[in-house]
């Protein structure tokens, strides 16, 4: 099983740390456009009109004037740096030693910067937006999908879930197809963008400290319905995710 979250907006700065090694993170295969990014990224977040060229907004200067330190930045564990509702409710740190391997090998954290991480891997505090257009690069979302697609799908295996928790444009940056869609779970939550990110983080957090290994979205019912008000729909038609809409019990 696989299971899929989106960054946080907000990241947690650390003072002191080694710097960044690509060769160290997960997906060696990724590495060479990594590096692309980041030269691009610290370029242009040295201009001033980075804050345009990258998609963000203009109060956010001294979190774009992080990326033109990126390379010599402390690091930290993504599940550290990475902060947020959605991580706060995943509260990794808390998991026992069991649940913690778990989503070390199950979650994976898309990233405009780095196309995908582990918890893991350490990552320095940065700010891009995956719907920036950068130069030598083109549009980021499409850029990461070509590349991705081949190794996400080998990581997927051929059999196993994809539980999908992201939402918005990191979405876009990798969909299953073919026969892998028809075992991705697009989680839902009714109500506001706050709560939505809150119950995603529990339902990782539920799935990761379960020792099962679901094969069809049928079976994350009953492992989600003890903490969960749960309905799984099948997909509208062929190649479109299965949705399951989960709300936290009281």
């Amino acid at each position: 099983m696989l299971i899929l979250l989106p960054p946080s907006e907000g990241k947690t700065q650390r003072r002191r740390g080694r710097p960044l090694d690509l060769a160290t993170l997960s997906f060696p295969e990724l590495t060479s456009l990594r590096s692309a990014v980041i030269d691009s990224a610290e370029q242009v977040s040295a201009r001033p009109d980075a804050h345009r060229l990258l998609s963000v907004s203009p109060n956010l200067i001294e979190e774009v004037a992080r990326n033109t330190r990126l390379r010599v930045a402390p690091t930290a564990p993504a599940a550290e740096v990475y902060s947020g509702v959605l991580f706060d409710a995943l509260d990794l740190a808390s998991l026992d030693p069991a649940s913690k391997r778990r989503a070390n090998r199950r979650i994976l954290i898309f990233s405009a910067l780095f196309g995908v991480v582990r918890p893991t891997d350490r990552i320095p505090a940065y700010r891009l937006n995956p719907a920036a257009r950068l130069p030598d690069i083109g549009d980021l979302t499409a850029t990461w999908r070509e590349v991705l697609t081949p190794v996400l799908e080998q990581e997927a295996g051929d059999r196993g879930l994809v539980v999908d928790c992201r939402s918005g444009t990191y979405t876009a940056m990798w969909s299953p197809k073919g026969a892998l869609a028809e075992r991705r779970v697009h989680v839902t939550v009714p109500g506001a963008s706050h709560m939505a990110k809150h119950t995603r983080g529990l339902v990782a957090r539920h799935l990761v400290q379960s020792n099962a290994q679901p094969r069809h979205p049928e079976d994350l019912v009953p492992l989600l319905e003890d903490a969960f008000v749960v309905r799984l729909s099948e997909p509208e038609r062929p190649g479109r995710p299965w949705q399951l809409a989960a709300t936290a019990r009281a």
